[in-house]
């Protein structure tokens, strides 16, 4: 057995974590034969609930749990890990756009910003799924400046499984046989779910996704829409935004940085940007990338067609507003 994996999750006693635990503590992530220490924080009115979850994993009997470390503290949540799955934040509800959670949030993601300086390893990889995810990530960064800002980085792997879902469900084939779909921009409605260099295997062959569905109307028009609502309409029919669903977006995020994409394969993550395909510097922007010894590179030389750098402007745009929204409410 190699050492133990410090993992924390954050929110644990919510709807996200408590299916992240199971799925961290299953060997889904680190691997079958990486044992796992986790570390469990939420705020203090949830500890019995949490105390609850505790019992629950211990009820698994999952080989790869070494021990588990239940807390409402950062101090002793964030010492010593490997890696950080930042979920708890003040959750959407119906009506609500992410913007409306910019201020609460922020404020939190700063305070656990400054507790990752302190106390993590400066080799911890943290993944922000608390909304507004992105600029989330941008403050938690911008709050820990010992560890290397790469080290960040914030979800957009659900939109892209969401995005390959669909266009699988169109052709009938499995989830398995649809790659390289990519995000581009911010998690929220100005996310741009781009299938231009996408590709389908369809009867044992590989083809353009825009070739096997012969539907140019449907992949411009009610394919974004779908993915760009999809979180609005889980909200609409479970009075819950996604938990089952965000939980396995997160594990596959952090499988991709700790195991590496496949050969051929790229996935999406929220990164900082580089200025790559003219996107504003100093964001944190979706981009495809693939993950070689748990470091992300920015696919380049991707061809990008007017309607695709429309649509990726809009949602630069959107970024920058809310990072000077973030930065100024975390000056007040």
């Amino acid at each position: 057995m190699a050492e133990p994996v410090r993992v924390c999750v954050t929110g644990a006693a919510g709807q996200i974590g408590y299916s992240l635990v199971y799925m961290v503590g299953s060997g889904a992530v680190f691997g079958p034969d990486t044992p796992v220490i986790l570390h469990l924080l939420d705020i203090a009115p949830m500890m019995n609930v949490l105390n609850g979850v505790c019992m629950e994993i211990s009820d698994c009997a999952l080989p790869c749990v070494r021990d588990v470390v239940a807390t409402d503290d950062p101090a002793v949540a964030f010492k010593d890990i490997d890696c950080a799955f930042l979920v708890g934040a003040m959750p959407r509800k119906e009506g609500m756009e992410r913007k409306d959670l910019l201020a609460a949030n922020v404020k939190i993601f700063k305070v656990q910003g400054q507790a990752l300086d302190q106390y993590a390893k400066k080799s911890v990889k943290v993944l922000v799924v608390g909304n507004p995810a992105n600029t989330n990530a941008l403050i938690c960064a911008k709050y820990a400046p010992s560890i290397p800002r790469e080290n960040f980085s914030a979800m957009t792997r659900l939109d892209q499984n969401r995005a390959q879902a669909q266009i699988a469900a169109k052709l009938g084939i499995p989830v398995t046989d649809v790659k390289n779909v990519i995000i581009w921009g911010n998690h929220s409605s100005t996310q741009f779910p781009d299938v231009r260099h996408a590709t389908a295997t369809v009867n044992g062959e590989e083809i353009p996704v825009y070739d096997a569905i012969k539907d140019d109307a449907f992949l411009k028009n009610e394919f974004i829409t779908l993915v760009q609502k999809r979180g609005g309409a889980v909200i609409a029919a479970r009075k819950l935004s996604s938990a089952m669903s965000a939980a396995k977006a997160a594990c596959d995020h952090v499988k991709s940085i700790f195991q590496g994409t496949k050969e051929g394969h790229f996935v999406s993550m929220g990164v900082f940007s580089d200025g790559s395909y003219n996107t504003p510097e100093g964001v944190m922007y979706s981009f495809p990338v693939t993950i070689k010894d748990k470091k992300w590179s920015i696919v380049q030389g991707l061809p990008i067609e007017d309607f695709a750098r429309e649509k990726m402007d809009k949602t630069a745009k959107e970024l920058c507003e809310e990072r000077d929204e973030a930065i100024a409410v975390c000056q007040d």
